[in-house]
């Protein structure tokens, strides 16, 4: 058994919810609560309990064996872009890219394998076969994976040197003075809490991210970010860390679900790589998903 300590950062959050942004499924999480192997004070909880802030849960979880391979499964994809060396999917939020524990199946790489067969790259391994970069489960959009080892290699090199772009737009809490700036902070593991990345300048490294608003509402701003570094979660701390957490983020947020979202208002809009093999210049853009749209009609009119 593993024995894992989670702490409610602020009140009337759900335990399961709580749980399940902490790194488990919500089934997962109500089957432990059933189970009686999630406890508040030594007393077990019920999965409808709401938190108090700095409630410590201990969870009893049984030890998961690691998966030695993803399988392929029949996963519905929005290819936007395919060929011989590579393929961009718009990823629908709440679809996560690799197995991982907790996750043995129904991943992004699932898909893949089974879309594509045998043509992927394998320079990620068993469990990230094509995988180039990631996004975290509740963003939307696109994401390249490579079908052979030299796309891969080119497009992780293009990573490197930033000749491969990603730029994502996000709702934010708050309201911004200027029209653009840019949020040039260290990211590394949170100090306390292992799961969270931070700003901080211990076991860090450099990260730069470029924003600019589209459209401002009551409260809220609609922002473009472009990113110069590609560290884990690196839109959602840097947004928190000026003041602005992204609507939906009950990490780096106000802890609390929004009514209408399951998770966070942020999706990667526009990729453009060089083609690992001709050496063209690839641009793709996607349209705004449907939950990103329904949530600026909910917020209003524009303030202009």
């Amino acid at each position: 058994m593993s024995h894992i300590y989670v702490t409610a950062r602020e009140s009337g959050e759900r335990i399961d919810a709580l749980l399940a942004y902490s790194g488990f499924t919500r089934s997962a999480a109500a089957k432990l609560i059933a189970a009686g192997r999630v406890t508040r004070a030594g007393r077990p909880v019920k999965k409808s309990d709401l938190t108090l802030k700095g409630d410590v849960f201990l969870v009893d979880a049984p030890d998961e064996p690691a998966p030695t391979a993803a399988e392929p499964q029949d996963i519905p994809l929005d290819v936007v872009f395919e060929d011989e060396d590579v393929i961009v999917v718009n990823k629908p939020r709440g679809l996560v890219v690799h197995p991982a524990p907790g996750h043995p199946d129904g991943t992004l790489v699932n898909a893949l394998l089974y879309h594509c067969g045998d043509s992927l790259s394998g320079v990620g391994g068993t469990l990230r076969p094509g995988i180039v970069h990631r996004l975290d489960r509740d963003t939307s959009g696109l994401i390249i994976a490579a079908k052979n080892d030299a796309a891969h290699l080119s497009l992780s090199s293009q990573l490197g040197d930033r000749s491969l772009s990603r730029v994502y737009e996000a709702v934010v809490h708050g309201s911004f003075k200027a029209d653009s700036g840019t949020v040039d902070a260290p990211i590394g593991r949170h100090p306390v809490d292992r799961k969270r990345m931070a700003v901080t300048d211990k076991n860090s490294r450099a990260a730069v991210t470029d924003w600019e608003v589209v459209d401002r509402y009551r409260g809220f701003t609609h922002v473009r970010c472009i990113l110069r570094t590609g560290r884990t979660h690196q839109i959602r701390v840097h947004m928190a860390h000026i003041g602005h957490p992204l609507l939906g983020d009950l990490v780096y947020g106000v802890g609390k679900p929004e009514k209408g979202l399951s998770g966070q208002c942020l999706h990667a809009r526009q990729l453009k790589f060089r083609h690992p093999r001709t050496g063209e210049q690839i641009s793709l853009t996607t349209e705004l998903p449907a939950y990103f749209t329904e949530v600026l009609s909910r917020l209003g009119n524009k303030l202009g």
